[in-house]
């Protein structure tokens, strides 16, 4: 049976998908092709490569441009198309082992026609179509019997429990189980209504993994239930530690402390509880206007959202006594979280997303806390070119990923490595915008006036010195010069 997904979450899938700035192993942009078979062998690959990326879900997406990700609109309908004489997705489902939930979504994108349809990832052994396995390696799909390596991490994928179906709190009746969990919010944050009976609440929750029933019949609350829904996480003891910590110091060093706090709830219970408490705590500034005087953050509220979610979501709950904290110091915001980042630090903003909690990651998304299509870090820089602050720092340490937000300081009081860094998040985020960075655009970054072209020109060709950018055309004039992140 096909599931019917909201529009608005649907629009804004293809439009994070269209975001990416390059082909990955789990997405697929297709225009009319509908060859029932090609389907069939890219719900293989796709299912089998999601697998292989950690990811929840993989998706074959008609209607967008294979090589621009531009919405172009589709002729294809699912609903109408057949093989033979059978409806196409009967048709899929009865050539797929094992037989996949598989859901075609119709949506309209900028007033087009698109289809998506929704592959969950391969689970205990690789999907198969029509008898053969596939597997994607870069954009191409091919029979997985012909990639050695893959098959091999493929069956290792399957060999792992991943941490949020670990039990973490086990051998429950149903109430206990209950009131261990704030279910309400669970139905609230989906915007359903609740379930009328406890059977029906149970069920629900079975179905998004936050309980499991053991073979006597009674409940075990995963730690995905739990790290979302835990009326108070330290009456978990495998979990106690993962509570977010705040600490609010006086002055710019660690040695005197004004303030401590821990948020208990579990994450999506208490996630817009916390920004509120932080947003209640942190400096703001006075700016006056042509006729009025009105208060800002100094630090923009988006951009601190989206790093404590990040925080909490991407951290690797393997490590044992620690867990996520945000510090706030006179000058900056300091965001931590245990385990190192999957991806390089200097690719953050232009990378596909991977995260070690897919099923964590995929239900915050749910309920609107981030989008999970690696757009996190692009509205990060964003934010702080807006509000025109140093760049934000993202620095690997001692088994932890610590980002810092820093509050304003005027072009003059920025070090030359601050003006650099910035450089190269610019760079980085006109790439994915598909823009290549100018001297103008650097200007604008800065606050620099336009007769003041050359403090911007100094600033590139520092960034080109340390390699961290390259010129667009090796041959372009110097008066139409225009640059990319080194990697581009």
């Amino acid at each position: 049976m096909t599931l019917a997904r909201d529009p608005a979450y649907l629009v804004s899938l293809v439009r994070e998908l269209c975001a990416l700035p390059r082909e990955t192993t789990w997405v697929e942009f297709k225009v009319n092709n509908d060859s029932p078979e090609r389907i069939g062998e890219l719900i293989s690959a796709l299912s089998n490569a999601a697998a292989l990326e950690g990811r929840e879900a993989a998706y074959l997406v008609w209607g967008v441009d294979d090589a621009t990700h531009a919405v172009v609109g589709t002729r294809f309908r699912p609903a109408e198309a057949k093989k033979g004489a059978q409806e196409l997705e009967s048709w899929l489902l009865q050539m797929t082992t094992p037989r996949l939930h598989i859901r075609f979504h119709e949506v309209e994108v900028a007033g087009k026609p698109v289809v998506v349809l929704e592959i969950p990832k391969a689970s205990g052994r690789p999907t198969i179509f029509g008898g053969s396995e596939y597997v994607r390696i870069g954009s191409i799909s091919k029979p997985l019997k012909d990639a050695p390596e893959h098959e091999r991490a493929l069956w290792r994928s399957f060999d792992t429990t991943p941490f949020e179906d670990r039990p973490a709190a086990t051998d429950l009746d149903a109430a206990d189980a209950l009131a261990l969990l704030d279910y309400a919010a669970y139905f609230r944050l989906l915007g359903v209504p609740v379930a009328t009976d406890q059977a029906g609440i149970l069920a629900r929750l079975q179905d998004d993994r936050m309980l499991k029933r053991n073979d006597a019949g009674r409940w075990t609350i995963t730690n995905l239930g739990a790290v979302l829904f835990a009326l108070d996480l330290t009456r978990f003891p495998s979990l106690g530690r993962k509570v977010l910590r705040l600490i609010v110091y006086d002055g710019r060093g660690r040695l005197l402390t004004s303030r401590e706090h821990l948020f208990a709830q579990g994450y999506a219970v208490g996630f817009a509880a916390m920004i509120d408490f932080l947003a209640a705590l942190l400096p703001r500034n006075e700016v006056i206007g042509a006729a009025f005087r009105r208060e800002v953050p100094m630090y923009p509220d988006l951009a601190v959202r989206e790093l404590i979610a990040n925080a909490l979501i991407h951290q690797d709950f393997a490590v044992s006594g620690a867990g996520p904290m945000v510090e706030v110091f006179a000058d900056r915001l300091e965001i931590t979280n245990p385990g190192t980042s999957l991806i390089d630090v200097a690719r953050l903003v232009d990378s596909p997303p991977r995260s070690r909690n897919e099923a964590l990651a995929s239900f915050m998304r749910r309920i609107g806390v981030c989008e999970e299509r690696g757009s996190g870090a692009d509205k990060v820089v964003f934010e702080t070119e807006l509000y025109q602050l140093p760049p934000p720092l993202w620095e690997p340490l001692d088994g932890s990923m610590r980002v810092t937000l820093f509050a304003h300081r005027s072009f003059a009081e920025m070090s030359r490595a601050e003006r650099i860094h910035a450089c190269y998040l610019h760079a980085c985020l006109r790439f994915v915008m598909r823009e290549p960075m100018t001297n103008t655009t650097v200007r604008e970054r800065f606050g620099i006036d336009p007769k003041n072209a050359a403090t911007a020109s100094r600033i590139i060709r520092d960034a080109l010195d340390d390699g961290l950018i390259k010129p667009y055309d090796e041959d372009q004039s110097k008066r139409h010069s225009r640059y990319l992140p080194f990697w581009a």
